[in-house]
């Protein structure tokens, strides 16, 4: 470090310092002709072995995103915030402005400033303040070309900004041979379409509008000064996204500089220095808020598609280089998107719920066996457009709903966790034919008080306790969602082995309190199999599309091919499988499965369903699924699959989980999603599930006599997270 250095050998830098820059100086006074044969002597020797990009920039590609059919253009990605523009389209006094900040000696010098390479070195070795890099415009044109060609290799981009002497003498290289052939607009020109100028905006165009909502034609004095002081430092000094006081005094020292050069008065200076920061900013739409017209739903699934884009290494070693790749290397990505089944999944969401609505039902669909992502859709439009007032998110918004993220966390899907808990019981050796004289209610070990307790414990109770209560097997307690038999049954398997059999199957906690209680306090979490904690519909969809393709779990992906711009495949998008239940497990909850939805397993064990419906809207074909509502209807969820597809629906309200949509609403939900499945499977073979082993099924016993009614009719999702939670705060 600088600051443990003796005194020593500080002056000998210095001096080192001095001397070289004595040496870089004579060079520089060497007669103007001289100095530039030297230089093209000691460059690659010739404008035409300069690389492609520098003697013909390298634009960069658009990256082209198609359904799975492999023609529906869902949208194009590239750098919407570059738009090359012609030197005359660009106001003088931002031609000055960037020649002042960054380069005064712009139309004197060769290539490279040797007097400029000196005085930053000298000002390096004494240090105290910004680090200098003596860089004219043509080096740094070199440099943003260099490190942003799309036809280079990750590491290649990443030598163009290499702190290696090296590099530095390459630059210079390239910079001389340039003004060798070009003149000095051209380079002013490319340099201003290429430079960052923070917030995402790339080149002058896309500068402009960012920041002021003009073209840069349009641009004035005091604006052209505060964009050309953002290069330096886009990030640090960007109004926008950084430190606006830090872009101000910029501003400044780029006025003062045009002043000095002549280009600018000192009175104009102080005018402008005087104007206050007034900024027009213009949202930076992407590719997936420019979906073709009429199908802005679309959006939500593009959404995905990059964040998922951005997690793979294929695409570049950072998350910036992914993104760049994306929109400048001339991808074609064919995604897992079913048109159909997006028309059909939007139709029913903005069905059941109008755009305007506050209350949503994010919709999405997955394959089994591949984890490919068929739909997502929402009553929403993804737009950045501005909502009416006092409307948070509707009828527009940019949040992944359907998939979680960002700040998503999800919703509760009330007693489709059910699941999780007869998975587990079955993996520990029970069968289908496991049976309980499910009360209406049920006390348990978990202390509680207040309404729903009993005695001081929690006690979870049976919606419909004259259709619930009662001796129940996995068949019927699953087919008509005994919230007493689950938790009785979660009890005996262990809580913790439910919550872990929910991860396996790719539930994420997303909400804080539910990962603490996940990692801290699994064991104790009674209510979980009651699905208090919050998921999305693509979790949910996925979760059950890993039984309907009979135990293997595949990580949900949205696309089936991406092609680089050479045509080449890239190894990317592949189904991501492995085996997490036992096949005969899995099967036997799909037996069990087909009870809600109105069909008979194969033991003919099935006698009511909460959503039997569906067994007529497939038209007897093979399915399954279930129904979930939480604690006083707050949400309401269906989730159905067969062996070709898996759908899951949540009415909520994304703002206020304390709105409660109502129960009325879960016969929609199950119509909606019914009708997905629908048009999902038209025209595939019909094709059965697999029955279990009698193994695994069991033996019916016969009925015992009924466990007393305790009159209480609530949800089907009695949820008694406030009560945990109070229990949770008295053991500290």
């Amino acid at each position: 470090m600088a600051a443990s250095r003796s005194p020593l050998s500080r002056l000998f830098t210095v001096l080192l310092a001095g001397l070289l820059a004595g040496l870089v100086l004579a060079v520089a006074a060497l007669p103007g002709n001289l100095l530039l044969g030297f230089a093209a002597r000691s460059a690659i020797g010739s404008y035409a072995a300069l690389p492609d990009s520098l003697r013909t920039p390298a634009t960069p590609q658009r990256s082209y995103l198609y359904a799975n059919d492999g023609k529906t253009l869902i949208t194009t990605f590239y750098d919407v915030n570059r738009t090359d523009v012609a030197l005359a389209d660009i106001a003088p006094v931002m031609r000055q402005a960037i020649v002042a900040a960054e380069d005064r000696r712009f139309y004197s010098h060769g290539g490279a400033d040797l007097r400029g390479l000196a005085r930053a070195l000298v000002a390096n070795v004494k240090g105290g303040g910004t680090e200098q890099g003596g860089s004219t415009l043509t080096m740094q044109y070199v440099r943003n070309v260099l490190k942003t060609d799309p036809t280079r290799t990750a590491e290649e981009r990443a030598a163009a900004t290499d702190p290696t002497v090296g590099r530095k003498i390459q630059e210079i290289r390239y910079a001389s041979a340039l003004e060798q052939s070009l003149g000095k607009d051209e380079i002013l020109n490319r340099y201003l379409n290429i430079a960052y100028f923070g917030s995402g905006a790339y080149g002058i165009a896309a500068a402009s509008q960012r920041y002021f909502g003009k073209l840069p034609a349009q641009l004035t004095l005091a604006e052209s000064a505060l964009l050309a002081g953002l290069v330096q430092s886009p990030d640090a000094y960007s109004p926008i996204d950084g430190d606006s006081d830090a872009a101000l005094a910029r501003r400044s020292y780029v006025l003062d500089s045009m002043a000095d050069t002549g280009a600018i008065t000192a009175a104009q200076a102080a005018q402008a220095k005087a104007e206050p920061l007034t900024l027009h900013p213009t949202a930076q739409p992407n590719g997936c808020t420019a979906v073709a017209q009429g199908h802005d739903d679309w959006g939500y699934f593009c959404d995905y598609l990059r964040r998922w884009w951005v997690t793979q290494p294929a695409f570049g070693a950072t998350v910036p280089e992914r993104e760049q790749a994306l929109r400048a290397g001339g991808y074609t990505v064919v995604t897992s998107m079913d048109p159909q089944v997006q028309a059909t999944a939007q139709q029913q969401a903005t069905k059941v719920y109008g755009y305007d609505n506050k209350r949503a039902l994010p919709i999405a669909a997955v394959q089994p066996g591949t984890g490919q992502v068929l739909a997502m859709a929402v009553n929403r439009h993804y737009s950045l457009a501005d909502n009416p007032a006092g409307q948070a998110n509707y009828p527009n918004t940019v949040n992944p709903l359907i998939s979680g993220g960002a700040s998503v966390v999800g919703y509760q899907a009330g007693s489709t966790f059910k699941l999780f808990t007869m998975l587990a019981a079955l993996e520990s050796g029970r069968t289908l034919s496991t049976g309980f004289d499910a009360p209406a209610k049920l006390p348990t070990r978990y202390a509680a008080e207040g309404p729903g307790s009993c005695d001081g414990h929690w006690c979870p109770a049976n919606a419909n306790p004259d259709w619930m209560d009662g001796y129940r097997m996995m068949w019927d307690g699953f087919g008509r969602s005994v919230n007493t038999y689950f938790v009785w049954l979660a009890e005996q398997v262990g809580q913790d082995k439910v919550v872990e059999m929910a991860q396996r199957l790719g539930i994420t906690f997303r909400a804080d309190t539910d990962a603490a209680f996940a990692k801290n306090d699994a064991a104790n979490w009674g209510s979980f199999t009651l699905g208090v904690a919050a998921t999305t519909p693509l979790d949910l969809a996925n979760a059950y599309a890993t039984v309907a393709a009979e135990g293997t779990y595949c990580t949900p992906v949205p696309v089936i091919s991406v092609t680089d711009a050479k045509g080449a495949k890239v190894p990317v998008g592949q189904p991501s499988c492995k085996r997490v239940l036992d096949a005969d497990v899995a099967r036997a909850a799909t037996d069990a499965a087909r009870c809600p939805v109105g069909q008979q397993s194969p033991y003919g064990q099935c006698n009511g369903g909460t959503a039997t419906g569906v067994n007529e809207i497939l038209d007897g074909r093979p399915v399954a699924g279930k129904t979930g509502s939480s604690e006083e209807n707050a949400t309401e969820t269906f989730v159905g699959f067969t062996p070709q597809v898996a759908v899951a629906g949540i009415a909520a309200n994304p703002d206020d989980p304390t709105d409660s949509v109502g129960s009325a609403v879960q016969a929609k939900v199950i119509d909606a999603v019914a009708r997905v499945i629908a048009t999902a499977v038209k025209g595939q073979p019909e094709k059965a599930f697999v029955a279990p082993s009698r193994e695994l099924a069991g033996e019916p016993r016969r009925p015992v006599e009924r466990a007393p009614v305790v009159p209480d009719r609530r949800s089907d999702q009695d949820d008694p997270r406030s009560l945990l939670q109070r229990w949770l705060n008295r053991r500290g």
